[in-house]
């Protein structure tokens, strides 16, 4: 079926994985996985270390090639699809500004790039990275040199980064993982106001904690493929999800592009 397609009632499908296969070096990762996200749904991927859900995102933002099977991007084949201003992405483990010196105001300034073409902002752009940046509680570090901040503080201006462009697709691989609870707090809120406005989110997660009254679904990888589609599980992380000990060996992102799919 094709993503632009759905069932009675059914809002489409923003991203629409099928058969998707992939790997990372000789070690395959996915392993035939079908992923649909559908317009205004909140989904959480879920599952142990090594599962798969970081390099399911990262192929959904064109940072990790499929193998084999099928993506679709707003209805779209991800070959064809040009549009990246329409997700925000939000990476793990990584600084804001990959060791490059610069202000929280030029990081979240570098999201709203995809939306003006690349064009130099006016007055319209320096007031949605403000505007970002209130969001998220660090408008009074705009100036401030993001090599001074905390990694909550960095996970804060990552996000504002994301939603700068206003997205109508939201990614965000564990964007919980090693932040304050004054920072998950505010990620919360900060979700909150986006699913209301009528953005579609998609998360990796370790466990749900303060975000799982906005959870509409939630996907769990094991080894590869899909185990569960449906409502969360009623207890999730260590127990429900054995061998996850927030460690990503697959996943050095601070050595990698952040946005590499995004600026194709």
């Amino acid at each position: 079926m094709s993503g632009t397609d759905r069932g009675p009632g059914e809002a489409p499908a923003v991203v629409s994985l099928r058969g998707a296969n992939a790997a990372l070096g000789a070690r395959p990762v996915l392993r035939g996985i079908d992923l649909t996200v559908r317009r205004g749904e909140v989904v959480a991927l879920l599952g142990a270390n090594g599962s798969g859900k970081s390099t399911a995102v990262r192929a959904v933002v064109g940072q990790v090639p499929l193998s084999s099977g099928e993506l679709e991007l707003f209805g779209t084949p991800a070959r064809r699809f040009k549009d990246w201003a329409r997700i925000g992405y939000v990476p793990q483990r990584t600084t804001a500004a990959g060791g490059v010196p610069a202000t929280v105001r030029e990081v979240v300034a570098a999201g709203r790039l995809a939306r003006t073409k690349l064009k130099w902002p006016g007055k319209a752009d320096r007031a949605a990275v403000m505007a970002a940046l209130e969001q998220v509680g660090m408008a009074d570090r705009a100036k401030d040199s993001v090599g001074a901040l905390s990694g909550g503080q960095h996970q804060r201006v990552l996000i504002a980064r994301a939603l700068v462009a206003e997205p109508e697709l939201l990614i965000m691989d564990e964007p919980m993982a090693g932040v304050d609870l004054a920072s998950q707090e505010v990620l919360a809120r900060t979700l909150r106001a986006q699913v209301e406005a009528g953005a579609t989110v998609l998360l990796v997660l370790h466990e749900l904690g303060p975000l799982e009254p906005l959870i509409d679904r939630a996907v769990v990888l094991r080894d590869g493929c899909v185990v569960h589609d449906g409502p969360p599980p009623e207890a999730v992380g260590q127990h429900a999800l054995p061998g996850h000990d927030h460690v990503h060996p697959h996943a050095d992102a601070a050595n990698e592009p952040v946005r590499t799919g995004l600026l194709t």
